[in-house]
């Protein structure tokens, strides 16, 4: 099933599902209890907003070897996490704006987990039962001040710098999906989560284990090898097999 966040004209935002093109209401809290409402409206009359509005995001550096390997650095022994600030997250559509202080955006396409229920410690076998669905992200970053700064909170923090969408899609095995990333057209990275260092389970199971997952948190799980600067007027997609495109233009600040 895929849950959007939308809106009809100046409304504000709403959870929504989508049946055969069309838009139905979610009442309720999709994190607990809902109710789906008929799906009526045609899914090109509404405005897409990011599917999720996460308390935290945690993201994994160096998850694919060859990415590693481009970045010139070693593959980590164990998960490397960092945090993306959540007003870093903007929705399809929505423009990457490319801020003064960087010469270098770089695109990073990445299958992202969204988690649906409370949790710490948990074990790897019993990971995805605390998975509420994936949707696709751009972990953009400013790679010039990645390496100045020696951290990585300015040049992963930076507003619009995590975009999300365009939908949740809770029915999704993450062992073995292609993920893609395109700028004006042209195929930039490609890549499937089986060449994961660490696995969806993994990640979930070594994350938790440093900090109560919340529902609504968002894991992003690495990129493959290709990750290249942005320039104004591009336009970015990353497509995620069984989910879908997220599409966002790239602006100047």
């Amino acid at each position: 099933m895929r849950f959007i966040r939308y809106s009809l004209g100046d409304e504000l935002p709403r959870y929504g599902w989508i049946y055969q093109d069309h838009v139905g209401l979610v009442e309720g809290d999709i994190f607990n209890e809902y109710r789906r409402l008929e799906a009526g409206m045609p899914l090109e009359r509404v405005k897409l907003f990011a599917p999720v509005r996460p308390g935290k995001i945690i993201a994994v550096g160096r998850n694919y070897v060859e990415h590693a390997r481009e970045r010139g650095a070693e593959v980590p022994e164990i998960p490397l996490i960092f945090l993306k600030p959540p007003s870093s997250v903007v929705g399809p559509g929505e423009a990457i704006l490319l801020p003064p202080q960087s010469k270098q955006v770089d695109h990073e396409s990445e299958l992202a987990v969204v988690i649906g229920k409370r949790g710490k410690w948990i074990a790897a076998e019993d990971a995805l039962d605390y998975v509420f669905g994936y949707t696709a992200a751009n972990d953009v970053t400013a790679r010039d001040l990645q390496k100045v700064d020696g951290q990585w909170t300015r040049a992963k923090g930076f507003d619009t710098f995590c975009p999300l969408g365009p939908w949740i899609e809770t029915e999704l095995d993450p062992a073995d999906v292609l993920i893609h990333c395109r700028v004006n057209g042209e195929l930039r990275q490609v890549g499937s989560t089986r060449d994961m260092v660490f696995s969806v389970q993994q990640l979930i199971a070594f994350i938790s284990s440093v900090m109560t997952l919340e529902p609504g948190d968002v894991i992003l799980t690495g990129t493959p090898a290709g990750i290249a600067p942005l320039k104004v007027g591009d336009v970015v997609e990353v497509e995620i097999e069984g989910i879908g495109v997220l599409s966002n233009p790239v602006k100047a600040l």
